[in-house]
């Protein structure tokens, strides 16, 4: 009588193998909604900075030539998502792919003493309004992450959660995360104590604790009513 077969695999084999997936490539879905605007050029802007206690806002236009993102572009922009998905390394691998793809780009980064002296809402448009007009030509719509700039001579709309549905804006939102985060990292060497490389200047226990232990240094909003600065002598 012929040997009986085993009805499975050997453990190990791979049967039961576990499958890992790996960072969601939404870039296609992104792309598909510039697109259905309708029109050649389509042109991202987003900022990064907004909510930090320290440090500039960067802000960060990207012009997409869709009559040129064909196939290739389209799987290169796979992994193209909201840079807040997106881990450091991520992000820095994105920055040159988004750069080689725009038509055009510009990054703008407003320093602290316009943000204490003009009010971070009304310097964060201006400098979403001046990214874009750095990179839009005639016939660009013009998208915002969130918010309509004003006196733009260009059609432009707001999307909501724009970095997460637009891949001209989530293009924009890498070039603004990297170039901020790049900045602090360089700002930590000039500024130590207050490990900025690490926070880049966002509001994190460790950073909080910094400011207690040695108070603000330079790159610090004073405008900003922090709880971070409650035992702190400002005025």
């Amino acid at each position: 009588m012929a040997p009986s077969r085993p009805t499975g695999r050997p453990s190990g084999s791979g049967s039961s193998r576990t499958r890992t997936t790996g960072p969601k490539r939404t870039g296609r879905k992104l792309v598909q909604h510039d697109r259905a605007i309708g029109a050649r050029f389509v042109a991202g802007a987003d900022e990064a900075g907004r909510g930090c206690l320290a440090g500039p806002l960067v802000a960060a236009a990207v012009l997409l030539d869709l009559d040129r993102v064909g196939p290739q572009e389209v799987r290169a922009l796979g992994l193209l998502n909201d840079s807040k998905q997106h881990s450091e390394e991520a992000r820095e691998a994105l920055y040159p792919v988004v750069l080689r793809l725009a038509a055009r780009s510009a990054v703008v980064s407003r320093c602290v003493p316009a943000l204490d002296e003009r009010g971070l809402h009304r310097t964060n448009l201006q400098a979403l309004r001046d990214a874009l007009m750095r990179v839009a030509r005639p016939g660009t719509v013009c998208l915002v992450d969130g918010f309509r700039v004003a006196e733009m001579p260009y059609e432009q709309r707001a999307i909501v959660e724009g970095d997460a549905t637009s891949a001209a804006i989530a293009a924009a939102s890498i070039l603004a995360k990297v170039s901020r985060d790049r900045f602090m990292q360089r700002a930590d060497v000039r500024h130590p104590g207050w490990s900025f490389a690490g926070h880049k200047g966002y509001s994190s226990p460790e950073h909080r604790a910094a400011i207690q232990r040695q108070g603000v240094s330079p790159l610090h909003r004073l405008s900003f009513q922090s709880t971070a600065y409650q035992q702190l002598s400002l005025g």
